[in-house]
């Protein structure tokens, strides 16, 4: 690529991480201050995993994700509107305001949550990688899941079956080393996770998912690699989470000394630090440029908030739809749209 080119992505990736990053921070002190209820968990930390993968993908590929993921959401396109209006509870959030943090969903953009069910979407993966096999579509389904879901007998199952049938789906593994809060060589024997997925009789292989570079061009190769064998691909993304799991997790199973030791190789300040030394940006211009972006930042994240306060909640007489069958039409069942 031209320098130019480099300049474009390098920007785009860092402009979009610093998007997360804040939409997050900001989550933080809503949930402080209860306007926003119920479970938050937040990934700050792992913004390098979200855009690397997710700004990879095509249009029609699907992707699949965990309870934490705001960021996979944003970079996927969702509106931040939207997003924030789902967790505020408002009739005008992607997934209606029936969904809250945990359960983010806009099958317009592919992106099928959102699962508040550790390792729970992964047989919804594997689905709709069979479906695609089955259409002789090209889409791959990426299936975005924590360490902690090794632990789930949905992993082994899923891997097996994409595996044995060959479907197009790209298994992405954010290890941050603690699942909900235990230490990975507490649980696992083996914590050599792609060696355990290889075993499936998939390509393996793990990346630094503190570098944003690395995880999109690990996350290229791997598309590549699923688009020509029509066989699945596992990538273990080493990542860290600088908060504790969810909001209410005291955080009290791992020392404050390593949070610290990993914030030095935070994603953001790293892609700056590349940024300047390849020299495609003065540290003046480079300063220029972030305030500017954090100012657009700002009031986007402002906008989201005053469109979602002024947004409606979910009427009363609709709190049984998708629930139970509507009297005046006997044995039909909707689907959310």
């Amino acid at each position: 690529m031209t320098r130019e080119l480099f300049l474009e992505l390098y920007t785009a990736l860092l402009r979009e991480m610093l998007r997360i990053r804040r939409f997050e921070e900001k989550c933080a002190e809503l949930y402080s201050l209860s306007r926003i209820r119920g479970f938050l968990h937040l990934c700050i930390g792992e913004e390098a995993v979200a855009v690397g993968v997710v700004g990879a993908l095509s249009e029609a590929d699907a992707i699949v994700s965990t309870y934490r993921e705001h960021g996979h959401a944003l970079a996927r396109g969702v509106p931040m509107e939207s997003v924030m209006a789902e967790m505020f509870g408002r009739a005008t959030g992607c997934s209606g305001g029936r969904g809250g943090s945990m359960h983010l969903f806009d099958v317009s953009r592919r992106f099928y949550g959102g699962n508040a069910i550790v390792a729970g979407g992964l047989p919804v993966a594997v689905g709709l990688g069979l479906a695609d096999h089955l259409t002789g579509d090209s889409a791959v389904t990426a299936c975005l899941f924590g360490d902690g879901a090794f632990a789930e007998g949905e992993f082994h199952e899923s891997a097996n079956l994409a595996a044995l049938w060959h479907l197009p789906v790209l298994f992405c593994c954010e290890n941050n080393r603690y699942a909900m809060g235990t230490a990975l060589a507490r649980e696992h024997a083996v914590t050599d996770l792609t060696t355990r997925a290889a075993a499936y009789g998939m390509v393996a292989w793990s990346v630094d998912g503190m570098d944003v570079l690395a995880v999109r061009e690990a996350t290229e190769r791997a598309l590549a690699y699923v688009r020509a064998s029509g066989r699945p691909c596992f990538l273990e993304l080493q990542t860290y989470r600088f908060r504790a799991h969810s909001m209410y997790d005291p955080d009290r199973y791992r020392e404050k000394a390593e949070v610290e030791r990993w914030k030095e190789r935070d994603p953001i300040p790293a892609l700056r630090a590349r940024l300047l030394a390849e020299g495609l940006m003065t540290a003046t211009d480079l300063d220029r440029w972030q305030e500017q972006v954090e100012q657009e930042v700002e009031a986007e994240i402002a906008a989201a908030i005053a469109s979602a306060d002024a947004a409606p909640l979910e009427p009363v007489e609709d709190l049984t739809r998708y629930v139970t069958t509507r009297e005046d039409e006997p044995g039909r069942i909707e689907a959310i749209s």
